[in-house]
């Protein structure tokens, strides 16, 4: 914040609340109902790391979050709050931004290949059995062994009705591939692309560097990613920021103690990472959250209610900011309880009757010392941010984009060589080989009925001039019966095509005088 020059400065009860900068990679929880002030909690916090040199990722889930780009005009209602929390220095200002979108519709593209997504949270887009994820690390096994690149849905696509025509020949070296579990993800890749996840995949793929700039002020850049229409099918929201964090993690190379992060993430709506979470992934989610400080990230998860959280992540998340919770249901009196047992005592606060009488942008407040130990907790104001409250208009987010140190870098979808158009290729030459043997083997069938039609007509010509020597010495029965001996079964042969046809009429009109037609 811009208050007295600390840009630490988050809130205020009896004292200042400032978070460490050093124990900002510590991770941290906002909570609180709806209405009770998270999404300000969230632009206070990432205007403050900001103003410390730290880029901050977030998701802009209403819409709201644009206006960190420009700078405030205060209200009454904050100019009401700077004069009641006595802030000295008070001043607006705006911070730098970048904007992402994975529709390209509100920033810049946001795109990984099939291939970096990997089998383990694709099969969790997909909501795959144990079957079928199976078959899914098979499928791509295969194409790692055969050089098929997977970038994108028609590449995997490709590459499940490849590995469904060959599964016999797959099955000897790679085990048993169901043809219903092969169905079965093709049918849910239908529906994921018709969610919109196309978009998605492809490339050129999102350098999770460009995640970590600051401006020429040395501001850290806040990198807002639109999520209005992404929120509409959340198991890609939650996988793709899961997906983010573990780039994040494999990519970013160890730091130890840093003297602030080199980025912090915040994932809003954090319940729906969790949700339905088989245990290998929720196994995963825990390793990155827990290791991921020692590549210098914090993460810090929004979310209603702290029950959203897992207690094996839900103990790794240092700083907290608890707004009000309501305890209609049983449900909201657990979480009550809950979330009042896991802050450090303050003898001045009964934090289990303080959650549920907080006023709007009041909150339960405990951050880590320098040593790395919670402070007891405050019942505090968070201060007011310094930028606007509330969306900037569709052009002033145009300008901004257009002026983005990224702007054409991933705006051109490109689309090489890959399992589509190997796989494609192959089948085409297949195909080609095929009808070439076909060709072969109708032509061979063709010059041997051929030759035996010829040599069935010599026959029965022989037979016929036979016939007509006969006739020429005896009566025309004792001919007729006599050429039926010889040449029987040669007609009979020869009687279904029209030159058989014709070669009887003429031998039958020779021995009965008949004339051919004119």
């Amino acid at each position: 914040m811009a208050y007295k020059g600390a840009a630490t400065y988050i809130a205020k009860s009896d004292i200042e609340l400032h978070i460490t900068p050093r124990m900002a990679n510590r991770h941290g929880l906002i909570a609180g109902a709806t209405g009770t002030g998270k999404t300000v909690t969230l632009q206070v916090l990432a205007e403050s790391f900001s103003l410390q040199g730290v880029p901050v990722f977030m998701t802009d889930i209403k819409g709201d979050l644009s206006g960190v780009s420009k700078t405030g005009v205060p209200g009454q209602k904050i100019l009401d709050r700077v004069q009641k929390l006595g802030l000295e220095g008070y001043e607006n200002h705006a911070s730098p931004v970048c904007f992402w979108d994975v529709f390209a519709e509100q920033g810049h593209p946001m795109r990984t290949t099939i291939t970096e997504m990997g089998p383990l949270l694709l099969s969790r887009l997909l909501n795959l059995n144990d079957t079928q994820e199976g078959v899914l690390n098979l499928a791509f096994k295969i194409a790692d062994d055969n050089d098929l690149l997977l970038l994108d849905l028609k590449d995997l696509t490709s590459l499940l009705e490849y590995v469904g025509n060959n599964r016999d020949k797959f099955t000897l070296s790679y085990g048993n591939i169901s043809a219903a579990s092969i169905g079965s993800i093709q049918r849910n890749l239908l529906v994921l692309e018709q969610q919109g996840a196309a978009h998605f995949f492809g490339e050129p793929a999102f350098d999770i560097n460009d995640l970590l700039q600051t401006d020429a002020d040395g501001k850290g850049m806040l990198n807002i990613l639109a999520a209005e229409k992404l929120m509409q099918s959340p198991r890609i929201y939650s996988t793709f920021l899961l997906w983010l964090l573990s780039e994040l993690f494999e990519e970013l190379p160890e730091a130890g103690d840093l003297e602030k992060p080199k980025l912090v993430f915040f994932f809003d709506e954090a319940h729906l990472l969790f949700n339905e979470a088989p245990k290998i992934l929720l196994d995963k989610i825990e390793q990155v959250v827990r290791l991921i400080r020692s590549k210098g990230v914090g993460v810090y998860f929004v979310t209603q209610n702290p029950l959203d959280i897992p207690d094996s992540v839900l103990g790794q998340l240092g700083n907290r900011v608890q707004h009000a919770l309501r305890a209609y249901t049983p449900r909201d009196q657990k979480a009550v309880k809950a979330a009042a047992t896991t802050f450090r005592v303050n003898p001045k606060v009964d934090v289990e009757s303080a959650i549920t009488e907080l006023g709007v942008g009041e909150a339960l407040i405990s951050f880590l010392d320098e040593k790395g130990i919670p402070m007891p907790v405050e019942r505090a104001f968070v201060l007011p941010p310094c930028a606007q409250i509330g969306p900037i208009t569709a052009d002033e987010r145009m300008k901004l984009i257009k002026d983005s140190f990224v702007y054409g870098v991933y705006e051109k979808l490109l689309d090489r060589e890959s399992a589509f158009e190997i796989l494609n290729t192959r089948m085409l030459e297949a195909n080609r080989i095929k009808q070439d043997e076909d060709d072969a083997k109708s032509e061979s069938k063709e010059k041997l009925e051929r030759a035996k039609e010829e040599a069935a007509l010599a026959k029965a010509a022989a037979a016929k001039e036979k016939a007509e020597r006969e006739l020429r010495k005896g009566g025309a029965g004792d001919i007729l019966g006599e050429f039926t001996k010889i040449a029987g079964r040669t007609v009979t042969r020869t009687i279904g095509s029209e030159i058989g046809r014709q070669l009887v009429r003429g031998l039958l009109g020779s021995i009965f005088g008949g004339s051919r037609r004119k």
